[in-house]
């Protein structure tokens, strides 16, 4: 027992060493992440020096190749040793589709690593991420020694400026994904103001009305550039078999196009939005035209450049781009719908979304315009691409001065439609009892003394008031249900004449007690009124009636009533009266 004892109190530092252990785990899996990307990185331009019929050098020069290619892909410049002029040319436009590959390697092996395994706990998320990114820099180290000699080598200082926040961004989206994509309260040591701020629920919509934005910025584009392609197609043919005779360089040239075709439509973007893009030193291409004379080498991706000389309509109508742009910020920050309990804000808050979602789309822009852009050399193509802050400022005023009107002008509209039916609900609710109560069979008409042949003496009585309607005969379509008939003391209750009361229960037809059909009053009993009616009758029937005085039907006497009870079931009725 004494070995079991010892061992389970030992179980801290059992955890401890598997929580060290997750740690070198982690740094081993961003090691292998980077070999990773560094082997099919040298895979491809091994292929494309296997299939070249004149390669300027033998394997080892490809594989120095490729180690400064996939420092490249991080952000560092490379350096041409030897170039026409003799000085060393550096090459800076990264092909931003190569980008996706070490990124999404570093997200998921940060994912892998934050999460637990079953027989020790996973790191820290910082341990994690810090990990991850140790390996994945003692491989780049690596790389940047080994390509120091060959005929492409990185910058070092630009690898070093480039290389360790790609890999920390990316680790830390891993490690956020791992721990369920936590929207929580940041830590204490945030300012509290920082921490309110993106607590707050337009600071979400802000941050999707911007990511919607970019989105449409960057797909139009592509657009353009896709269209401008379509335009251009002879040039960019010839371009395509002019630097190349092979099908080899040809197919070189194409996956190159590939790779630069994310940084294709960022240009597309930046020409939208004014700002335009370098072909070099003083070339600027705008919507308004281009000024100097382009000296851009040639390639199939730039046929799409209009030419030379002022713009036409045509290439105004660009502007398209940044004007849908600003209108999906603006429709994402006012008119989008809200989710289940959200608050509506106001004028104020959907102003401020739009304004704050316009900042980061410039931001973002900015951002993609650095990297889309770069040197290619020396002198006039030491400028080549958009110029980051021109592109960013445009992007942020499209943004905000659009979306602001945009988004101020929906919500307005929307809280007007949510506030009409609320409006609206009292004048279509009217009180029951505002309709006039009518009976479904005329009244019948008073007989004259001419017409009744035996008439009864006449007999004070009350007002009856309105005669409700008799039930239906026998064989007949059922009449609609009688209304209930007020009180005729209503109008004389306390408090003003006019006024009506409330129906009891039994008088209110959407009531379950409710009984169309209860007993009628005592007036409707009474002689004179009973006579007149049998007299009409029988002289509309041409006297095929008899002349015997109707049965009183059941219910309350009325005062001074003589006339013979209504038979019975057995009874064979009252005795006929002679005329």
């Amino acid at each position: 027992m004494a070995p079991v004892t010892e061992a389970t109190d030992h179980s801290p530092a059992l955890v401890q060493g598997g929580r060290t252990a997750a740690l070198a785990g982690a740094c081993v899996r961003g090691a292998l992440a980077a070999g990773l990307g560094l082997g099919s990185v040298t895979v491809l331009v091994m292929v494309m020096w296997i299939s070249s019929p004149y390669p300027d050098s033998g394997p080892g020069g490809a594989l120095h190749v490729a180690a400064g290619v996939w420092l490249l892909v991080h952000g560092a410049e490379l350096v041409r040793p030897a170039s026409l002029g003799g000085a060393p040319a550096p090459v800076g436009v990264v092909p931003l589709a190569l980008v996706a590959l070490p990124v999404w390697l570093v997200y998921r092996t940060a994912r892998d690593a934050a999460e637990p395994a079953h027989d020790r706990p996973g790191p820290s998320a910082r341990g994690a991420v810090g990990a991850v990114t140790a390996g994945y820099l003692l491989v780049g180290a690596a790389a940047l020694a080994y390509g120091t000699g060959g005929p492409l080598p990185a910058e070092p200082l630009g690898a070093a400026l480039h290389l360790p926040p790609l890999v920390a961004l990316a680790a830390a989206a891993g490690v956020w994904t791992a721990h369920g994509r936590p929207t929580g309260p940041l830590p204490g040591r945030v300012p509290e103001r920082i921490r309110v701020g993106l607590a707050r629920s337009r600071t979400a919509l802000a941050v999707r009305a911007a990511a919607i934005g970019l989105g449409v910025l960057l797909g139009g584009g592509a657009v353009l550039v896709a269209v401008s392609l379509a335009w251009h197609a002879g040039a960019a043919r010839e371009s395509l078999l002019g630097l190349s005779g092979v099908w080899s360089g040809r197919m070189a040239l194409l996956l190159l196009a590939v790779a630069l075709a994310p940084n294709a439509a960022v240009w597309g973007a930046a020409y939208g939005l004014g700002p335009g893009f370098l072909l070099g030193t003083g070339v600027a291409v705008t919507p308004l035209g281009v000024t100097g004379t382009a000296v851009a080498p040639p390639f199939p991706l730039l046929a799409a450049v209009p030419a030379g000389g002022p713009g036409t309509w045509v290439n105004w109508t660009a502007a398209v781009v940044p004007v849908a742009a600003g209108a999906a910020v603006g429709w994402t920050c006012g008119g989008g719908r809200r989710g289940a309990g959200a608050r509506d804000g106001g004028l104020r808050d959907a102003a401020f979304a739009a304004l704050l979602a316009a900042v980061l789309v410039g931001a973002a822009v900015a951002v993609l315009a650095a990297a889309a852009g770069g040197p290619l050399g020396t002198g006039r193509l030491a400028a080549f691409g958009p110029v980051w802050w021109r592109t960013g400022g445009a992007a942020a005023a499209w943004a905000a001065g659009l979306g602001v009107p945009v988004a101020v002008g929906l919500r307005a509209w929307r809280r007007r439609d949510d506030a009409a039916p609320a409006t609206s609900a009292p004048a279509t609710s009217a009180p029951a009892t505002s309709a006039p109560a009518t009976s479904a069979f005329p009244a019948p008409a008073p007989a004259t003394p001419e017409q009744s042949p035996d008439p009864a003496p006449e007999a004070p009585t009350a007002d009856p008031g309105p005669a409700p309607a008799p039930a239906p005969r026998p064989g007949s379509e059922a009449a609609p249900a009688p209304l209930p008939v007020p009180s005729p003391d209503a109008s004389r209750a306390p408090g003003g004449a006019g006024r009506e009361e409330r129906p009891v229960p039994e008088d209110d037809p959407g009531h379950p007690a409710f009984e169309p059909y209860a007993v009628l009053p005592a007036v409707w009993e009474d002689p004179v009124a009973r006579e007149a009616r049998w007299t009409a009758l029988k002289e509309a029937s041409g006297g095929l009636m008899a002349a015997f005085p109707p049965a009183r039907v059941a219910g309350p006497a009325a005062p001074g009533d003589d006339m013979p009870e209504a038979p019975g079931a057995d009874d064979p009725g009252p005795p006929q009266r002679r005329s």
